[in-house]
């Protein structure tokens, strides 16, 4: 059986028109009958790279029978001039995170995909202890499964003090092997769900992968990457995706 937590992340892709940009990693979340796609905001706008596609694409399974069929669906991000995605900002500026409405009617009849919600958010009163094995899902240097067009994990562990901002930025660390193409995966913790309130998806969402960290003083020639990443909190979610 394939585990529906593969469904929840399409293959992105960004476009200047027709000229491809770069790949990246995103995933699905619902808020009441609306569907959104949610991926870094630096993969659809990022100023110090000039980095500015005007399109976006994502692969969609389009036969739950045939995995190997799928299409790909384009996204426009302006509309008269104006970004179309949604982005927030806490205390310390802009949030590495930006959500993209999708119009459902232009979905692919027996489009196969899961969408995370509000209930697999982590609420108050959960904890989620330093060490904590994570799994990153996406698309690192765009590696996937071809014939099935399904992203790979990485395993994580929590590197930092969860629900603090590490060092007053609205993310947290973690311990993982990423490389590029994974901006924008989601970041998951497996959970028991004995109620049955998260459907087939017995995961809390954490945060949205945004990029490797690294410091400045640190000697390319003699010292090894740190390895550390930075999540930020996927909680701004349901004040980006509310009416």
């Amino acid at each position: 059986m394939i585990d529906p937590l593969l469904f929840t992340a399409p293959r992105l892709f960004t476009f200047e028109h027709q000229r491809h940009l770069t790949n990246a990693s995103g995933f699905f979340f619902s808020s009441g009958e609306r569907l959104f796609l949610v991926t870094s905001r630096h993969v659809i706008f990022d100023e110090p790279s000039k980095h500015f596609p005007n399109r976006i694409e994502i692969e969609l399974h389009t036969d739950p029978e045939n995995l190997a069929q799928s299409t790909g669906l384009s996204i426009l991000l302006y509309e008269d001039g104006k970004g179309i995605w949604r982005e927030g900002t806490d205390g310390s500026g802009a949030v590495d995170i930006a959500a993209i409405e999708i119009d459902q009617s232009a979905l692919p009849k027996g489009t196969l995909y899961r969408a995370f919600t509000r209930d697999h958010l982590v609420r108050e009163g959960f904890d989620v202890e330093i060490g904590s094995a994570l799994l990153v899902v996406g698309f690192p240097l765009g590696f996937h499964d071809t014939l099935h067009h399904l992203p790979v994990v990485r395993h994580a562990v929590v590197a930092s003090s969860f629900g603090l901002r590490f060092q007053g930025e609205g993310y947290f660390l973690t311990d993982a092997r990423t490389h590029r193409g994974t901006s924008g995966a989601p970041i998951v913790l497996r959970v028991d769900n004995l109620d049955g309130r998260l459907g087939d998806l017995p995961w809390k969402l954490l945060g949205v992968h945004s990029a490797r960290l690294d410091i400045g003083t640190r000697d390319l020639n003699l010292d090894e990457a740190l390895g550390l990443n930075c999540a930020w909190y996927a909680d701004i979610l349901p004040t980006l995706t509310d009416k």
